[in-house]
This record gives C-alpha cells, sequence and structure tokens, in this order.
C-alpha cells in the first residue's frame, strides 16, 4: 500500500523547529483506487444493464462499471476474445463457441423478455391478431400484403389495406433474431419449409429493410407506413408501437403484457422458451445471460461483479418491469445466484 504524509511544517518544539509527519495509514484512511469493469453485449437487455450500473454505482462509487450495446453476437465475440470482463446475449451459442476460453465460462440468466411483432398501420381502428402460420409467411415473404386470405382470416373485423408489407428485421448478430427464428423453427411453421434457419444472423428476403439494434428497428417501424418487424416489447412500449397479439402453442391469442410473459416463463421451467406451452403464455420470449470467466486475474474485480450481479439478482429485478422486462422468477434467480459461487 502506498503510504500518504502529512508534514505539518514550522511547528514550534522547546525553542526549535520540528517536522511532524502523520501517516494517513495509521488511520485507515487511504482510499481504494476505481476499479473498472467493462462488458458488451444484448441490445435487447441494455435498458436495464444501464439502468443497473446507474443505481448500483451511487452506492459503489469506487466501482467504474461500463456497458457498449453492440448485440448479442458482437458481445459473445468479445467475450470469446477475451476484451472485456463480461459478455450479454439473449441466445447461449453452443458449447463449441466457447472451447478456445481457457479462464472457464459461467453463464448466468438475470433477466428475461418478450420480442414483439410491431407494426405500422395508420388508421387501423383494432388490434391486429396474426395465426403462427401468418406471420411465419410474413417473415419468408410468403404473404406480401396486408390483405392476404391469411391474415384476413383472424382479422374479419379490421379494414386491412392492399398495400406491401415492409418487413423490418436486424442487420446486426443479434441474441433477438436468434430467439425469433429460433421459435419460428420450434413452431414448424413455413419458417421450416422454407428452409430459412435460425441464429444470430440469417439471410432476409432481399426486399426487407434492416436497422442495427433494437432501437434502429423500432425507430424503421415508427416511420414506415405498412411496415412489421420483431423487436423487444419494451422498445415498442417506449416509442408507442402498436404490436400484434399472437396465437400461442394452445391456439389462444395472447396480448403482450408482463402476466402473458410470466406465464411463458413459468410453463417453460422444464424446458425450452422457444415455444412455450400454456393457456395463457405469450409465445415468444427468452432469457437474458451474463457470460463471466470462471477465473479473473484480479480477485477484487471477481468480488466486484459478484457484488453487482447478485444486486441485479435481487434488488435490480425491481426495475425489471417498469423498463418492459419480465423479473425472474423466485426459484431462477436462487440458482443464478449459486451460479457465480463458482465464480473467482
Amino acid at each position: 500500500m502506498v503510504t500518504r504524509r502529512i508534514v505539518l511544517r514550522d511547528s514550534l518544539l522547546a525553542g526549535g523547529t520540528a517536522l511532524i509527519a502523520l501517516s494517513l495509514s495509521q488511520f485507515g484512511a487511504v482510499a481504494e483506487e476505481s476499479l473498472s469493469i467493462h462488458g458488451a453485449g444484448s441490445t435487447f437487455s441494455a435498458p436495464l444493464y444501464k439502468k443497473w450500473i446507474e443505481v448500483f454505482q451511487r452506492d459503489h462509487d469506487q466501482v467504474s462499471l461500463s456497458y457498449d450495446v453492440v448485440g448479442s453476437g458482437e458481445g459473445v465475440a468479445r467475450f470469446v476474445h477475451g476484451s472485456v470482463d463480461f459478455g450479454a446475449t439473449d441466445v447461449l451459442p453452443g458449447e463449441a463457441t466457447f472451447d478456445g476460453v481457457e479462464r472457464g465460462v459461467i453463464a448466468v440468466p438475470v433477466t428475461a423478455g418478450m420480442i414483439v411483432l410491431a407494426y405500422n398501420l395508420p388508421g387501423l381502428t383494432g388490434a391486429l391478431k396474426l395465426s403462427r402460420e401468418a406471420y411465419s409467411a410474413i417473415f419468408t415473404g410468403a404473404i406480401r400484403k396486408w390483405d392476404d386470405p391469411r391474415i384476413l382470416e383472424t382479422n374479419t373485423d379490421l379494414d386491412l389495406p392492399d398495400t406491401d408489407i415492409a418487413v423490418v428485421v436486424r442487420q446486426d448478430s443479434s441474441g433477438t433474431t436468434a430467439a425469433f427464428t429460433s421459435h419460428l423453427v420450434a413452431i414448424g411453421s413455413s419458417w421450416q419449409a422454407a428452409g430459412a434457419g435460425e441464429g444470430f444472423s440469417i439471410e432476409w428476403p432481399a426486399a426487407a429493410m434492416q436497422g442495427k439494434g433494437n432501437e434502429g428497428v423500432a425507430s424503421k417501424i415508427k416511420i414506415s407506413e405498412g411496415s412489421i418487424g420483431f423487436v423487444e416489447y419494451g422498445f415498442a412500449k417506449r416509442l408507442g408501437l402498436k404490436m400484434a397479439i399472437l396465437e400461442n402453442a394452445a391456439g389462444e391469442y395472447v396480448t403482450p403484457n408482463e402476466a402473458a410473459g410470466m406465464a411463458a416463463l413459468l410453463a417453460s421451467r422444464s424446458g425450452s422458451t422457444a415455444n412455450p406451452p400454456g393457456d395463457a403464455s405469450y409465445p415468444i420470449v427468452t432469457m437474458s445471460w451474463l457470460l463471466l470467466y470462471k477465473k479473473y486475474d484480479s480477485p477484487r474485480k471477481a468480488s466486484a461483479l459478484k457484488d453487482w450481479i447478485r444486486w441485479g439478482l435481487t434488488k435490480g429485478q425491481t426495475f425489471a418491469a417498469d423498463l418492459g422486462y419480465i423479473p425472474l422468477p423466485p426459484e431462477t434467480a436462487g440458482l443464478a445466484q449459486r451460479a457465480l459461487d463458482s465464480l473467482s
């Protein structure tokens, strides 16, 4: 530890000048140096992570946390290359992705959210309902008009226009894309027949508009009449976008809201969230994960990361609903906290 000294000069003692040195270390008053922790990844969960950083640092000003909003695919890549202290992704890639990470990997679920189909149809007086077959066909390009019979079938009370559908998708490597396409594959729809596949990046129909990040997709929908795109619920809500009511695995049409999202999570506890069962379940949900190393060069950094994430899994969950996310069920949050025990 570096010892700082205060020297009191020109003190008169017994007719002479004395130098009195007081070591601050005697009083335990030396402040710790600021600790920097840097992460990158998901745009889906970025507003929540930013909120956690903001609030946590109010009481932990010796820790400087930062987060680059670059998309899940880039976040995973930076984590694997060791250029960040943590990564964030909405879908866990295959284990082979992490084969080269010598320090080991811990994946911790920290929140969850819904992927909605937001649309821009001015003058539409009611809520749009889309069957599983219809929304799959929209994103393969098989349905190109808003008055297609497969859309009209579930919207007999709406005056849908005879205009082209403008599909908006992600241009970057995206966990939101991975979760959405995983859902389309899981429901056994025309998506599979079209051979479109799944993953962080896929080949979309040539006519699709592209946006960077959830915010980019939401913004394009906002300004593009006749458009529809997939985006995290909170982004659509903040921009005031209309969101389609979607058919779920039980054949029910469900409006996106916190209750429907939580129902989907609870119904999926024993399996994948790609196609949640249950009458009340919203059909497209995903967990969001933080990627951590098992071993850090700095024990202080490892301890600070544990503190921040444990805070996020407890007090931090209270911010989830207001930002459009689904608070983790207590059982899941408890398992996530125990996973942190192997971090050092």
